[in-house]
């Protein structure tokens, strides 16, 4: 599914255009339309973690949300070797509303949401169910 970016990804300010492929119920891949250089593998936090947040309103009106919208959320990981090392940003969401395939990624402050790191292993999930 393709889907335009509003405001900009973090790092990729040309990026305007994402298409999203699942590969299983954690793991999916963000590939950038225009750019084939430019892919990212994105997971679903549900899948590991109790993970809340409130949408910002800035991002609600950039992505038109309501209360009817279909939402979904991804955290970019960063993978290493091996795969259970690899680090998940929980502090900056994709959110996207498959009503108008539109995509934002949201920057959560840390003092607010202190469960929630930059870098947090698979790893550190697996250990803890």
């Amino acid at each position: 599914m393709r889907y335009d970016v509003r405001g900009e990804l973090l790092g990729f300010p040309d990026t305007k255009s994402v298409e999203i492929v699942e590969i299983d119920s954690l793991f999916s891949t963000l590939k950038d339309t225009e750019d084939e250089n430019i892919s990212f593998t994105i997971v679903n936090p549900y899948a590991l973690r109790e993970y809340s947040f409130d949408v910002p309103t800035d991002i609600k009106v950039l992505l038109e949300i309501d209360e009817n919208s279909k939402v979904s959320v991804y955290n970019i990981l960063v993978i290493q070797k091996p795969l259970e090392k690899s680090t998940i940003n929980f502090l900056a969401p994709i959110i996207i509303n498959h009503d108008n395939n539109k995509l934002a990624q949201v920057i959560l402050e840390p003092k607010k949401h202190p469960d929630f790191g930059m870098a947090e292993t698979i790893e550190s999930f697996k250990e803890s169910k």
